[in-house]
């Protein structure tokens, strides 16, 4: 009994060791937003210093951190709709329907996720710039060009999220709508999508968080501020904004904001759609 007490107080004081050192860079972040850009630079901070609150107010007077973080937004919004909506169907199709090809489409489904997605950069590039030049229709520096892209990206993982829940159904739900005399897409409607609710949720959460993360992508497909994402605004402060890095210690804590909210909000579905995916057939 005493050694299993002193390994369960070894255990959890572990756990609070490494929770705090995963803390740590979001605790100086924190700190480092409060104060002012000589003493972040200089590497000395007085003690009794006052806290720069003003920072929090001057990313939204002397940049403009509101386009970007409704570029954002707006962006992630819309293939987080779309990508649900797409990898829903598909899992659906999958997981309740015997085609032709279709242990063909689940392996390809499965291969995009092993390719690295920089391989993707040159391929894409030419593809929206002849897009633009040839059809017509401009992908390059414009939000739907983004969104296009993040729903390419994350709706093969999406796909897989939700065809755990689908398999987690029982058929027979949906076999006795149809005797009753529900169509199929009655059953899914009426049965099936309420029971898989979580599973939409976690798969939206997924979609949303990947986006509002990604950078490179947003960084070498877009080029005017009345485009580009919060992660990209971000980056600027570095360079286009004379490296005023108390400012972009403040935004960053800013950005972080509208992620814990999403992660928070759909936390336990979002893990349970993730060992959904991992354990279903």
């Amino acid at each position: 009994m005493r050694t299993e007490r002193w390994l369960g107080s070894a255990l959890t004081t572990l756990t609070w060791v490494l929770v705090a050192l995963t803390l740590s860079p979001i605790g100086w972040m924190l700190w480092a937003s409060l104060k002012s850009g000589s003493e972040l630079s200089g590497g000395a901070s007085e003690p009794g210093a006052a806290l720069r609150w003003r920072n929090y107010v001057e990313i939204w007077t002397q940049v403009d951190f509101g386009a970007f973080l409704l570029n954002s937004l707006v962006i992630c919004g819309v293939a987080t709709l779309i990508a649900t909506g797409c990898a829903l169907c598909a899992a659906y199709a999958l997981a309740r329907l015997r085609f032709r090809g279709s242990d063909g489409v689940s392996v390809a489904i499965t291969l995009t996720q092993v390719v690295p997605g920089m391989l993707f950069f040159l391929p894409l590039y030419m593809l929206y710039r002849a897009l633009g030049e040839r059809w017509g229709l401009p992908m390059l520096d414009t939000r739907h060009g983004l969104v296009f892209l993040y729903v390419a990206l994350f709706t093969p993982a999406s796909i897989w999220i939700m065809r755990g829940f689908f398999v987690g159904i029982p058929r027979e739900l949906e076999d006795a709508a149809v005797i009753d005399g529900c169509s199929r897409f009655g059953a899914l409607w009426r049965i099936v999508l309420p029971l898989c609710g979580p599973g939409i949720i976690a798969t939206a959460t997924f979609v949303f968080l990947l986006a509002w993360d990604e950078l490179f992508f947003a960084w070498v497909l877009t080029s005017s501020t009345s485009v580009q994402p919060l992660p990209v605004g971000i980056r600027l402060f570095v360079s286009q904004f004379h490296q005023r890095l108390d400012l972009l210690m403040a935004a960053g804590i800013v950005s972080t904001l509208p992620m814990l909210l999403v992660f928070f909000a759909g936390q336990r579905w979002f893990i349970k759609g993730l060992t959904a995916g991992a354990v279903k057939g």
